[in-house]
């Protein structure tokens, strides 16, 4: 499961939201079902951010998001960000050289229902 949280933020508060953003990447990370994270800063458009991390299951994000360090640390921050969805189930991938390889959604039986 991959969740998205996109941010604009002026460039005279980055300093501070990168700050509050490595705090609340920490947070996750400590998590159980965390399995990746980044903090990412759009190349044409240095006001856009994004943060992305990746988790075992929507189960396990969902608990992390209860953990004490997560509420101090991440919730805060994002309920800053871009009001969208944010949570996405893989439905296909492909490793380098591979064959797509699709995935069951868990929103309903067959793929991408």
């Amino acid at each position: 499961m991959l969740v998205t949280n996109r941010f604009v933020v002026d460039e005279d508060a980055a300093p501070a939201f990168t700050e509050r953003a490595h705090a609340a990447l920490a947070a996750l990370a400590a998590r159980p079902g965390y399995l990746r994270g980044e903090l990412l800063r759009a190349l044409d458009e240095p006001r856009h951010w994004c943060l992305v991390t990746e988790w075992e299951s929507v189960g396990t994000y969902r608990r992390a998001l209860g953990g004490f360090d997560v509420k101090v640390h991440a919730t805060p921050l994002l309920a800053e960000s871009v009001d969208e969805p944010s949570a996405y189930e893989a439905l296909a991938s492909a490793a380098p050289g591979g064959a797509v390889v699709e995935r069951a959604s868990d929103r309903a039986a067959g793929p991408y229902r």
